[in-house]
């Protein structure tokens, strides 16, 4: 199925005009890629989508979501996140409270993931988490913090390599058994949140396209990993000045393995080995 650039085009200003969603500034690309895979689960084709999208807001809500879900897992890249636990985390201990952003959060295992590190290191209780998504759909199952034993077993081993294993000394070994976090039921198939976790953080649905800061306060890490990589170049960029107005100087931005800070805002951000970090003092005089 060949999806052309008008019909992209034609897509793109039926969703504008029957809701408040706006696809303008994603990557061409990415975006033909994702509502051809729509095209195909819903057995119509594009005109035939559009004329539905007229008439049906219930399945305009669908196919945002369906074009907006992304994927994550618990400690992804568990290499980054030995860094977060032995150098970034330490570096805000001794502040009075820590402030996180989830940005694009999707069902929330990176969520647990800083929760369970945050406690490791006796910071959970200063830490405030705050996670936003488009869909409301993954952000349901993130407050839950219930997730399919068999899709997320092969990331246990990210646990272990995240949580167990130090790369600055590696003759320490901490044992951080599962259930200290989560409960696992192998016959129904299930990894359970331990409740302490699930209750911490602050869920909310946000637009980071065309809505701002929803949380009203500044942060000393934003975490936004795999999303930017589907917005153009100037989207992008007004992604990026959300989050440098949002960041407390010296705060820190964690982007996906494969996204980068091109163009103005790449003065504004030191990079600081996976992360970047924002600059201080940068307009005083």
């Amino acid at each position: 199925m060949i999806i052309t650039s008008l019909d992209l085009q034609q897509f793109i200003t039926a969703v504008k005009t029957y809701s408040s969603y706006d696809f303008s500034d994603y990557s061409d690309k990415s975006l033909k890629r994702r509502l051809t895979k729509v095209l195909v689960d819903y057995k119509l084709d594009i005109q035939a989508l559009i004329t539905q999208l007229r008439s049906n807001n219930q399945l305009l809500e669908q196919v945002v979501k369906d074009i907006t879900v992304n994927t994550t897992e618990l400690f992804r890249d568990p290499h980054i996140w030995q860094h977060i636990k032995h150098v970034l985390l330490p570096k805000l201990k001794n502040q009075p409270s820590i402030n996180i952003w989830h940005a694009g959060c999707s069902t929330g295992q990176e969520v647990y993931s800083m929760l369970i590190v945050l406690q490791e290191l006796d910071l959970l209780e200063k830490t405030k988490i705050y996670a936003s998504d488009l869909n409301t759909d993954v952000l349901q199952t993130a407050k839950k913090g219930l997730y399919k034993y068999r899709f997320n077993i092969s990331y246990l081993d990210n646990y272990d390599k995240a949580l167990k294993e130090n790369p600055l000394n590696y003759e320490e070994y901490y044992d951080v058994p599962y259930s200290k976090y989560f409960e696992i039921d192998k016959e129904k198939d299930s990894i359970k949140m331990i409740p302490f976790l699930s209750e911490k953080p602050i869920f909310k649905k946000h637009d980071m396209v065309k809505e701002p800061n929803p949380f009203y306060v500044k942060f000393d890490l934003i975490i936004c990993r795999n999303v930017i990589i589907y917005f153009n170049y100037d989207l992008q960029n007004k992604i990026f000045d959300l989050f440098y107005n949002n960041l407390y100087p010296n705060g820190y931005l964690w982007l996906g393995m494969h996204e980068s800070i091109m163009g103005p805002f790449a003065s504004k951000f030191e990079k600081a080995g996976h992360f970047y970090q924002k600059k201080e003092n940068l307009f005083s005089i």
